[in-house]
């Protein structure tokens, strides 16, 4: 019975070596080491980038003396934290933040429904000279400001808009940019879908407004954000039509703090870390949108 069992195991086939198992990839002490280094150079990279508004901010706690110091003062001897107290009696600032927000708000909002519209019929409607139009009109983005600033100021001139929002409102409400970014998000929706909306008795208002829309959060975010930031930090069109203090924006306003031979350089940073609240408000609301517009636009030509 035992010479039988031991013959049985004899003769049994070996069981194969067990195989190691595969290296994942990025898991060697070469990948480790790159991934490491990698790290750190994008560490460097943001505080390179962040470091003149980590300056700013510090700044805007100093004395007036202290702020150009050589060496830079990283740290100051004494935080003179009523700057943030005094700036809004020193200047009417509140009323510079909100004229600011009531233009970036109305131009943001005109945009987005103008640059939405137009590129609806760029996109998605057929018509004679269609593509030679919509290059034309992109073409304007080449042409600086500068060589039509002039003509754009007689023109408010004329019409006696001067000294007002409307004029920056309606020089801004429309632009080749904005229209150019949804054409080419909505080149991305499938005509198949307009197309069964038409069949269904839908007008090309219903279908815009119904159905495109709805499926364009994330570049109409993008457009919104990109619009918001540049009214909000525009210098020179505010100080070319508004003349009058109680329509000056805050970008006007930190212009109060200098005077003929000499700045309050500390009120200034202070007013640039509370102009930059606003501005980073909106971009954390719609950071998830605006990333998803950026990366979707522009895949079909």
């Amino acid at each position: 019975m035992n010479t039988t069992v031991l013959r049985k195991e004899a003769e049994a086939p070996e069981a194969p070596a067990t195989a190691p198992a595969p290296r994942r990839p990025g898991t060697g002490a070469p990948a480790i080491a790159a991934k490491a280094a990698l790290y750190v150079l994008l560490t460097v990279v943001a505080i390179g980038v962040l470091l003149p508004f980590i300056w700013m901010l510090i700044s805007s706690v100093k004395d007036d003396r202290d702020v150009f110091t050589v060496p830079i003062q990283w740290i100051p001897d004494e935080f003179k934290w009523s700057n943030f107290s005094d700036i809004w009696t020193r200047v009417p600032f509140a009323a510079y933040l909100g004229n600011s927000f009531f233009l970036s708000v109305v131009i943001t909002f005109l945009q987005v429904l103008t640059g939405s519209f137009a590129a609806y019929g760029f996109a998605k409607m057929r018509f004679r000279g269609r593509d030679l139009l919509f290059t034309g009109y992109i073409a304007t983005i080449a042409v600086p400001w500068q060589a039509y600033m002039v003509p754009q100021y007689v023109i408010m001139q004329k019409l006696g808009l001067v000294n007002s929002y409307t004029s920056l409102i309606l020089l801004q409400a429309f632009g080749a940019f904005g229209v150019f970014l949804m054409r080419q998000f909505y080149l991305t929706i499938p005509d198949e879908i307009s197309e069964a909306a038409r069949l269904d008795g839908l007008s090309e208002y219903g279908i815009w407004a119904r159905i495109v829309l709805p499926l364009s959060k994330p570049a109409l975010a993008s457009l919104a954000l990109l619009t918001f930031v540049n009214t909000w930090n525009d210098y020179m069109g505010p100080f070319i039509y508004l003349t009058d203090n109680r329509l000056w924006t805050v970008q006007l306003g930190l212009r109060a703090f200098i005077g003929q031979y000499d700045a309050e350089s500390a009120m200034i940073m202070t007013g640039s870390v509370l102009s930059v609240i606003p501005v980073l408000a909106v971009f954390l609301l719609g950071q998830r949108y605006f990333v998803r517009g950026i990366a979707t636009t522009g895949v079909k030509g």
